[in-house]
């Protein structure tokens, strides 16, 4: 387990530094992480929580990291001494990775002395608000696919090594079924995959003659990559003829990939070309910059392809590059009691929801569907399936009563008092816990382009609190 305590922002430890000197440091205090949406964020994938756990149990000082803080000449000898002894003592609530969460709701909420739930905003943020993004972008693009197989081909794409192994990770959760990332494949226990590239072909003197090599070394695992030179006029020939060649020895080939080209017009033809050839269960594999809006391109042009290789617009999250996550204080004790605190800000989406909360998701009974979710106090009554009045944070008028409804508590205990409560579950039980959520979702929320908005709204007694502390700063 690495230690990721000095990966932080400097002034995560100078503002620690100041509570320490101001005699704050034990006072407990409530950060939530959320993300802002934007017109591609309409929703998210909660990922990261499992790397978060073991960055919180391993988070220490040793004394190679308090003799570089020392030379910086910022800090005294005590508060290097309280660093030297500082284990996390607090609460965590979390969302399961693998859920569906909207903008502005608690992912993580850390309940603790501000000297410990200070000093971890910087790495939790960089931890949740990359892993999440990936696992956003590869929901979309495995449900853009409409069922065709994905896999992630992004490692020499991402940005940096910890990018491409933790962003396999987190598209396996979404759905992807395979990376060609072999360390990230060991970590995770998730299946390889890859072929060969076009230097594989173009060190030999014929592409036939490379594919024939390729063939011969892995007769049962045969995907040959047909577009080095020309798709049509040899590759898929060339392909064709050594298919045959292996037929002829008992084996089945895999089939071909496409990586450049008129992918849509390409395939079609190449699954008449194989077809014909006597290989209709040979597989058509694409790759080369694809994306979500790339694919539903293809499958309205018809594209003939049984699976995709996607890596640099998946691992970087090539259109939303950046979660906008945040991690903003909602309390801090006073005198023995947490006190709700907000953030306010001429932008109303920069107005931050007060006090310790809590996300229920109502779901109606006869369809299963997820109805709306609520932000609540944590210590308020969860609704019980008696008629409800829900309305919309900003435009109040605006109201729904639900009826005939269940609902579910989003968030989970993580720590309590600083031990870990949670067993953390396998990748294979939180991709089959994203597929429920995802299943649970109508779908005019999951639509690409212009999705409909999922109403996130906040209980009466938190409006209430929030109307009353923003009246309360207008006369201050």
């Amino acid at each position: 387990m690495r230690n990721l305590s000095l990966l932080t922002d400097l002034y995560e430890l100078t503002m620690i530094y100041g509570y320490y000197k101001c005699g704050m440091h034990r006072k407990e205090a409530v950060f939530d992480l959320f993300f802002r949406g934007t017109e591609e964020l309409s929703y998210a994938v909660v990922c990261g929580l499992e790397q978060a756990v073991e960055y919180v149990q391993g988070i220490h000082f040793d004394e190679a990291d308090i003799d570089y803080l020392r030379s910086l000449n910022l800090f005294d000898e005590g508060f290097l001494e309280e660093l030297a002894a500082f284990r996390f003592s607090g609460d965590i609530y979390a969302m399961p990775e693998g859920t569906i969460v909207y903008p502005y709701e608690p992912i993580l909420t850390v309940k603790a002395p501000i000297f410990e739930a200070q000093l971890m905003e910087t790495t939790l943020l960089t931890i949740i608000n990359h892993q999440t993004l990936i696992a956003t972008k590869a929901s979309k693009i495995v449900g853009a696919a409409q069922g065709a197989a994905v896999m992630e081909f992004g490692l020499r794409r991402a940005q940096g090594p910890d990018a491409g192994i933790y962003g396999a990770r987190a598209a396996m959760i979404a759905g992807c079924i395979g990376t060609s990332n072999v360390l990230a494949g060991q970590m995770f226990d998730v299946p390889v995959s890859g072929t060969h590239a076009h230097s594989w072909v173009m060190s030999f003197d014929s592409e036939l003659a490379a594919f024939r090599a390729y063939a011969h070394l892995f007769p049962d695992a045969c995907l040959l990559l047909v577009d080095t030179y020309d798709v049509l006029s040899s590759g898929i020939p060339n392909a064709i003829t050594v298919f045959k060649e292996l037929a002829a020895a008992g084996h089945k080939p895999l089939g071909i990939r496409i990586d450049s080209g008129d992918i849509a017009y390409l395939s079609k033809v190449a699954r008449k070309m194989l077809d014909e050839a006597g290989f209709p269960d040979a597989k058509i594999c694409a790759s080369g910059d694809i994306d979500e809006y790339v694919l539903l391109s293809l499958n309205a042009q018809g594209a003939r392809i049984d699976s995709y290789g996607i890596g640099t617009k998946l691992i970087t999250s090539f259109t939303m590059p950046a979660l906008g996550g945040v991690y903003k204080m909602a309390a801090i004790e006073k005198d023995d009691v947490l006190e709700p605190k907000i953030k306010i800000s001429n932008t109303m989406e920069k107005i931050t929801n007060p006090g310790l909360k809590k996300v229920v998701r109502f779901y109606d009974n006869e369809t299963g569907k997820a109805i709306a979710d609520l932000i609540m106090l944590k210590d308020e009554a969860i609704p019980d399936g008696s008629p409800y009045t829900i309305f919309d944070p900003t435009e109040t008028w605006k109201q729904k009563t639900v009826v005939n409804y269940h609902v579910k508590e989003l968030m989970v205990d993580v720590f309590k008092g600083g031990e870990l409560v949670y067993n953390l579950p396998t990748l294979k039980e939180i991709t089959a816990y994203h597929r429920a959520c995802l299943d649970n979702m109508w779908e005019q929320y999951k639509r690409i382009t212009k999705p409909h908005i999922y109403k996130v709204d906040l209980s009466q007694q938190l409006y209430d609190l929030k109307m009353t502390l923003l009246k309360r700063a207008e006369k201050e």
